[in-house]
C-alpha cells in the first residue's frame, strides 16, 4: 500500500468516526494517539532506559489497530532536553517532558505545575530483604522450565514479549528472569497496576481516619446535596460503580482512542477536574463500569488529604508505603496540574512490584507494623457485584461468581488469587494459599487471554512450588 493511499485511509477513518460518534470525539483521536505514544516513550526512554524504537514496535504489536496510526507518526526524541514530541500529519501533536525524580508529564502548551521533590526518606525498610544483589536463579528445574516457557515466543503471533518475571515464596525470591536490557532495578510501567497502589494509599488514609469508605466523597465540586454526584462514595470509586460517564478503559486498541476517558488522559491538563465535571451515566452504586477517571479522582483525594500540594502527596506515598516496603525504584508520574496520574502511570522495578504484592500477602502488615487497615486486604479482594471480569476494590479477584473469576479458575488459577493488573500484560499476583507472589511484566496483546502466557505461568509456578514443598517434606 502506498503512503498516499494510507493517508487517505487514515483521514477517511477519522471522518467516519466523526459521523458515527460525533465530531468532538473523533477530533480527539490524533491527540489521544500521539499523547499515549509520547507519554509512554518518554517514560520508558528516560526513566526505564529502554530503546524507543523497540518500544514503539512492541507497543504497536500489542495493541490491535494502532499500526494504522503509528506508521504515520513522526517521533522527535531530544535526549539533551529529555522530552519527546510526536506528531501525526499535523492534525495531532503531543509533547511529553521528563523531570528528574518525577518522570514524564504531557505538556499541552499551558505549562506544567512546578513540583518540588520531597526530601529523601531515611527510614529503614521494614520488609526483610527479598533477594541478594544479583538475579536470583530458579531454585528448581521445574521453576526454570516455567520461566523458559514464559519467555519463549510462540511459533506464530501473537507475541508475548515478556520483560520481567519475579516469583516470591514466603517473602523470598525463588525465581527471577529479565529480558535483554532490563534488570532488577529497571523501572517498568505498570499501567493500571497503578490503581492498586492508589487503592493501598486510600486504605492508609482510611486507617488514619482521613478518609471514609462510605458517605459522600469529600470532593469540593460535589458538595451540593442536590448534585447527583454528591452521593458518590470512596468505595464506589474504588469499585468503578460511581456511575461517571467517561466511557470504558477495558480495551487497549485503536478504538479506545474514541473514549472520553482517553481524551481526559491525553488532551487535558487537569485530568481530575475533567473527571469530576463529567455527567453521570448511571446513579451511583447501581452499575459497574471500569474506567480510569475513578482512580484519578481518588488520587486527587489522596493529594488533598496529604496536605494539598503535589509534594505532599509524593512524600505521603514514600513515607507511608514505599519506604516501609523498601520500594526504592519507583516513580509516580503526575498530570500537568500536579496530581498523581493514579490510573496508569507508575513505574517500578519488578522486585518493587513484588514487594508491593508481599504487603498484601502479609495481610497489610510489614515488619510487625500495620500499614493497611485490618480487613483491608479481604475488602480489596472481595468481588464487586456485576463486575463480570472479576474485580474487587482496586484489585482483580477470583472470588465471587463472575465470568472472569471462573474463567481464570478453570484455567488453573487458585480461587483465592487476586492481583493488580495493567494493560498489555502487567501482573502482580497474590496467592495466599500458596504463599506466592508472581510478577509478570511485558508487551502482550490483551486478547486472546492466553496471549501473554500468564495462565501457563501461574499453573507452572504453583505446581513447581508445590513439588518443592513436597520434596522438602519427604526429606524430613
Amino acid at each position: 500500500m502506498t503512503r498516499r493511499r494510507k493517508i487517505v485511509l487514515l483521514t477517511t477513518a477519522i471522518a467516519c468516526a466523526g459521523l458515527v460518534l460525533g465530531a468532538a470525539r473523533a477530533r480527539n483521536v490524533p491527540k489521544v494517539a500521539t499523547g499515549f505514544i509520547a507519554d509512554t516513550l518518554c517514560s520508558e526512554t528516560f526513566v526505564s532506559g529502554l530503546d524507543p524504537q523497540r518500544n514503539l514496535a512492541e507497543i504497536t504489536d500489542a495493541m490491535p489497530g494502532t499500526g494504522l496510526l503509528t506508521w504515520a507518526m513522526n517521533l522527535q526524541i531530544d535526549r539533551a532536553h529529555k522530552d519527546v514530541t510526536v506528531t501525526l500529519f499535523g492534525i495531532g501533536r503531543s509533547h511529553a517532558v521528563y523531570r528528574e525524580g518525577l518522570g514524564c508529564t504531557l505538556e499541552h502548551g499551558r505549562g506544567i505545575t512546578d513540583v518540588a521533590l520531597p526530601p529523601a526518606d531515611k527510614q529503614p525498610a521494614l520488609l526483610p530483604e527479598i533477594a541478594g544483589p544479583g538475579v536470583a536463579p530458579p531454585q528448581s528445574g521445574d521453576l526454570a522450565a516455567a520461566l523458559d516457557r514464559a519467555f519463549a515466543e510462540p511459533a506464530q503471533p501473537p507475541h508475548r514479549r515478556t520483560r520481567a518475571i519475579v516469583v516470591m515464596k514466603a517473602g523470598r525470591i525463588i525465581a527471577e528472569r529479565y529480558a535483554d536490557g532490563i534488570g532488577p532495578e529497571t523501572q517498568l510501567l505498570g499501567f493500571s497496576m497503578t490503581k492498586s497502589v492508589i487503592s493501598a494509599l486510600t486504605g492508609i488514609l482510611v486507617r488514619q481516619g482521613k478518609l471514609k469508605l462510605d458517605g459522600p466523597a469529600p470532593i469540593a465540586a460535589w458538595q451540593n446535596p442536590d448534585d447527583p454526584h454528591h452521593a458518590i462514595t470512596v468505595d464506589q470509586l474504588l469499585r468503578h460503580t460511581a456511575g461517571i460517564a467517561l466511557g470504558s478503559s477495558l480495551e487497549a486498541s485503536l478504538g479506545s482512542a474514541l473514549e472520553p476517558v482517553n481524551a481526559m488522559k491525553f488532551a487535558e491538563d487537569d485530568m481530575t477536574s475533567f473527571a469530576e465535571r463529567a455527567p453521570l451515566a448511571t446513579a451511583p452504586g447501581t452499575a459497574w463500569n471500569y474506567h480510569d477517571g475513578n482512580f484519578l479522582i481518588l488520587a486527587h483525594l489522596i493529594r488533598n488529604a496529604a496536605g494539598g500540594k503535589p509534594v505532599d502527596a509524593l512524600a505521603f506515598a514514600r513515607r507511608e508505603l514505599f519506604a516501609p516496603l523498601g520500594m526504592n525504584n519507583v516513580t509516580l508520574q503526575l498530570d500537568s496540574a500536579g496530581t498523581i496520574e493514579g490510573s496508569s502511570n507508575m513505574l517500578a522495578s519488578a522486585r518493587d512490584w513484588a514487594r508491593f504484592g508481599q504487603l498484601y500477602l502479609n495481610d497489610g502488615v510489614v515488619g510487625g507494623k500495620r500499614i493497611l487497615p485490618e480487613g483491608w486486604v479481604n475488602y480489596s479482594a472481595s468481588a464487586t457485584p456485576n463486575a463480570w471480569v472479576g474485580i474487587g476494590a482496586g484489585f482483580w479477584t477470583n472470588q465471587g461468581d463472575g465470568f472472569g473469576a471462573n474463567f481464570r479458575v478453570t484455567h488453573g488459577w487458585p480461587r483465592d488469587a487476586f492481583f493488580a493488573k495493567g494493560t498489555i500484560g502487567q501482573y502482580t499476583i497474590v496467592i495466599p494459599s500458596e504463599r506466592l507472589v508472581i510478577v509478570r511484566l511485558g508487551r502482550s496483546p490483551n486478547w486472546p487471554p492466553q496471549a501473554d502466557g500468564v495462565f501457563d505461568l501461574v499453573r507452572d509456578v504453583v505446581a513447581a512450588a508445590r513439588t518443592e514443598k513436597g520434596k522438602l517434606a519427604g526429606a524430613n
